[in-house]
């Protein structure tokens, strides 16, 4: 549960907290963590540097903030979608579909901000980094739960790691500007290897 961080007295803030999660997110998302700096969050957000302090606690728990707001808005499986689908091939194209339309869904903010956050760092934000390990795990956990009902758990489980795999190829090929209609390309490989073998 996020702790109450409005000044003593319980005085609202002079910005919207909302909105500054938001835009730490876009640019979180768009430059990495350690591309960010302090100044650039307060000027985006239009605020001093106390208040920003004051608010997050610091650059950290704004990312951390930020992280939590995009696997709300951006960051999963669609189990609604996966789960009406008649057969695991086809789960596999709805989640893969979903990941390319997700990654490459706004101009300058392509990639997965999981999938590609704090792979590589600086040692003083490994605590950062092994929370960012510990998000791609539960994605994949998410995964293999959203493709049980299609396959025996051992498959699953495997087949969830390989999928996990595979778009966090698609995020980087997204960042790097390889275009959705190529992304595709590779949805299309994937699915149709999983149908030979279910065959």
């Amino acid at each position: 549960m996020e702790r109450d961080l409005r000044p003593r007295g319980g005085r609202p803030w002079s910005f919207d907290r909302d909105a500054a999660v938001e835009t730490a997110m876009r640019l979180f998302w768009r430059h990495g963590y350690e591309g960010v700096s302090v100044g650039d969050l307060t000027k985006a957000i239009g605020v001093a540097p106390p208040s920003l302090y004051a608010a997050f606690g610091n650059k950290a728990g704004l990312y951390r903030q930020a992280l939590a707001r995009y696997e709300e808005t951006n960051g999963g499986p669609d189990p609604a979608a996966i789960g009406s689908a008649s057969s695991l091939p086809e789960a596999v194209r709805r989640l893969l579909e979903g990941a390319v339309a997700a990654v490459t869904r706004w101009e300058n903010e392509r990639g997965c901000m999981i999938s590609s956050g704090l792979v590589a760092c600086h040692p003083d934000h490994a605590e950062l980094a092994r929370d960012a390990a510990t998000r791609r795990e539960a994605l994949r956990g998410r995964i293999a739960q959203a493709l049980s009902p299609f396959a025996p758990d051992d498959e699953v489980q495997r087949m969830a790691r390989y999928l996990a795999a595979v778009m966090q190829g698609i995020s980087i090929q997204a960042r790097d500007g390889v275009a959705s209609s190529d992304l595709q390309g590779i949805v299309e490989d994937v699915v149709a290897g999983i149908a030979a073998r279910n065959a």
